[in-house]
């Protein structure tokens, strides 16, 4: 076979795979873009959409059931399993298309459909032997989901994110292993459209929360809903002809064994680097087989190799893998000329109901770097105003800031448009913004942002910086 020589090679198609190739191609026109399975990013095809088409179906359903109190009544709410997920698999290829629009319209010369490994720091070897010459490389392969030992052995009812959008209707019971981002997200929903739904985690954790209080008040809230065992002790999973049996020890303190349709594992994923034959290229990688990396540069170590997206482990966020692709793809495009690209400010959303929302520093990087530095606003949405008028008046923020400075540093939400308020406050992170002065920024009324000023103002006390928060306060409207 005739070898490929390139300047820049990008090894992946996803979302930071092609934000690479065209901020590599601002800089050279010689550019190839391999992709080793089909086109179309994680987010479109098996993440972030069709997750959000269930949780929109999900939500309706749960609204018609729930409007009685507000003297609306809603009789015989029927869930059509198989019209849910056709919604779900029509407007995911819809989106799907979108991607591959993009990818059609990149030049022919510039993509190749192939498996790769490195065969050295400057050539990859396709699986068919052909070899493609590279002075620089960017790295951008995407992750893959991660099975525990209990479920390896389970084949025909187990699911992932990469197989449960393709369901032709909606199961009967679903017994779900992770209770992170993927497995909240779906587990609630399945449960809202009316599947039988236990979850079980390991540690505690829920949704990623780490304050201990707002972890503890979610793990309640939820299993309002649905059955979660967030320490669970689970001793088998064994499939049967028709799902999988789960021997568990329940929470009132008897072992049972319980039958389930499926098996959704959402155990978390891991960097799709198994085949890139990584120990060739020269690089020093972590203890997960990961390339060192400068996060500012994406640049291994001193090597013309680059990392982007969800391969780096870095965060696996698609605005993250944006941000990453464009520094990595810039950076090979002009190589040697490696420059520090802008990082934005951590957010993170977990789109349940409640919602839940990180911003900047966790409470754990918060007691590592600023212990005994930074204080804590608080603020409970259970008697705020507009939450209380949708009946969404569950959840706590917490925010933080400096001692000395008030300079704001971070928060972590669980409860109503926390998706909106996590935004409203990663720019005010971003810029750098002191509690003060977004006490000075306008607040409407009545509104769910008007939880914010609570917090915000009772965050200034904290920092000394201004009087007591007033209970009830006028100025500000009722329930605010």
């Amino acid at each position: 076979m005739t070898p490929i020589h390139v300047e820049v090679a990008i090894i992946g198609a996803g979302t930071a795979g092609l934000v690479a190739y065209r901020a590599a191609r601002a800089h050279t026109d010689s550019v190839l873009l391999i992709e080793g399975g089909v086109y179309g990013t994680t987010c479109a095809r098996v993440g972030c959409m069709p997750s959000k088409l269930l949780i929109a179906a999900a939500e309706a359903a749960h609204q018609a059931r729930h409007a009685d109190p507000f003297g609306v009544r809603v009789k015989d709410v029927v869930v059509d399993g198989a019209a849910v997920m056709a919604r779900v698999q029509s407007e995911r290829d819809r989106f799907v298309g979108f991607v591959l629009k993009s990818v059609d319209s990149l030049p022919q010369v510039d993509r190749l459909m192939a498996k790769v490994s490195f065969k050295d720091a400057n050539a990859l070897l396709t699986e068919q032997g052909q070899s493609i010459h590279a002075q620089r490389i960017v790295i951008a392969t995407g992750s893959i989901p991660v099975l525990p030992p209990l479920l390896q052995g389970i084949k025909t009812h187990l699911l992932t994110n990469e197989n449960i959008f393709d369901l032709p209707t909606l199961p009967k019971s679903l017994v779900v292993f992770g209770p992170g981002v993927l497995g909240m997200e779906l587990g609630q929903a399945m449960s809202r459209l009316g599947v039988k739904v236990k979850m079980f985690g390991i540690g505690g954790s829920v949704a990623g929360i780490r304050d201990p209080e707002i972890r503890d008040y979610a793990n309640q809230v939820f299993n309002e809903e649905f059955y979660l065992d967030a320490s669970a002790q689970v001793k088998s999973v064994t499939e049967t002809a028709t799902g999988v049996d789960v021997h568990y020890l329940h929470r009132d303190g008897t072992w049972q064994t319980e039958q389930f349709d499926y098996v959704l594992a959402a155990t978390g994923r891991a960097p799709n680097i198994a085949g890139l034959g990584l120990k060739n290229s020269g690089l020093q990688l972590n203890e997960r087989g990961v390339p060192l990396f400068d996060r500012l540069t994406l640049q291994c170590g001193s090597s013309p190799i680059f990392i982007a997206g969800d391969a780096s482990n870095e965060i696996p966020l698609l605005h993250e893998a944006a941000d990453q692709g464009r520094i990595a793809g810039a950076n090979a495009g002009r190589y040697p000329d490696v420059q520090a690209g802008l990082r934005h400010t951590p957010l993170a959303v977990v789109f349940t109901e409640p919602q839940v929302a990180t911003v900047g520093f966790n409470l754990d990087q918060l007691n590592q770097h600023f212990k005994d530095r930074f204080a804590t606003g608080r603020v409970s949405f259970e008697d705020q105003g507009r939450s209380r008028v949708m009946l969404r008046n569950k959840g706590i923020l917490k925010i933080y800031a400096e001692q000395g400075s008030g300079l704001f540093l971070g928060a972590e939400m669980f409860g109503p448009a926390a998706e909106h308020i996590g935004h409203l406050l990663a720019w005010a992170a971003q810029n750098r913004m002191t509690v003060s002065k977004m006490l000075e920024m306008p607040f409407y009324h009545p509104v769910i942002e008007e939880g914010l000023r609570t917090a915000l103002s009772d965050l200034n006390h904290s920092l000394h910086i201004d009087s007591e928060v007033i209970e009830q306060c006028m100025d500000c409207g009722p329930g605010a």
